[in-house]
């Protein structure tokens, strides 16, 4: 009997040593219109923005592994709010790169595509954001904007964001091209 606990002992700790830190999972959101490869089980919250008089729903879909961050907000707009696609992403890619104190012209980006649910292949731009340091903490970040129409006429505007957070300042792009967050960002397809 205790032969028998011993071995089961070690093959539990065996397991749990070769666990991986990352348990990848697809995440179906058809409310959100996409599907997302996330590094863990990922929590939602749902709030309304307001905007020039107006509530506008986000959802904002995230996970947290050790010192990243993974998420996907989506911005829904109906199909009589759809002029405010381009002053709204502008506002809100504003808000990060202010908050950063950066502008998309001073930061490194790369022509990327994504696949939406049908295989449709479509380019975009990937953002590699070094933010400026506390002293304490340093905060690199990659993001992507994708913008898509619903079939009802509306709007989804997504932003897909890897936030890192350590003591010691990375190089963004070459940190953020490692397949853990590559995956992330290549397996996210918006209908």
């Amino acid at each position: 009997m205790l032969q028998k606990l011993g071995v089961f002992l070690v093959f539990s700790f065996l397991l749990i040593a070769c666990s991986p830190k990352l348990d990848w999972r697809t995440i179906q959101s058809p409310q959100e219109g996409y599907s997302a490869l996330f590094p863990g089980k990922s929590e939602k919250i749902e709030r309304r923005l307001p905007y020039q008089n107006q509530e506008i729903p986000q959802t904002l879909e995230a996970v947290k592994i050790d010192d990243d961050i993974y998420s996907v907000s989506t911005i829904r707009l109906t199909k009589d709010q759809v002029t405010l696609v381009p002053k709204l992403l502008e506002q809100l890619q504003g808000n990060l790169l202010n908050r950063a104190k950066v502008s998309l012209e001073s930061e490194v980006s790369v022509e990327a595509f994504y696949q939406t649910t049908n295989r449709q292949r479509i380019s975009t731009k990937d953002y590699f954001l070094e933010l400026q340091s506390t002293g304490a903490v340093e905060q690199s970040m990659r993001v992507r904007w994708i913008t898509k129409i619903t079939p009802d006429n509306g709007a989804r505007i997504y932003q897909l964001s890897v936030l890192h957070t350590a003591p010691a300042r990375v190089n963004a792009k070459q940190f953020f091209s490692e397949e853990a967050y590559s995956n992330f960002f290549d397996e996210f397809h918006p209908e």
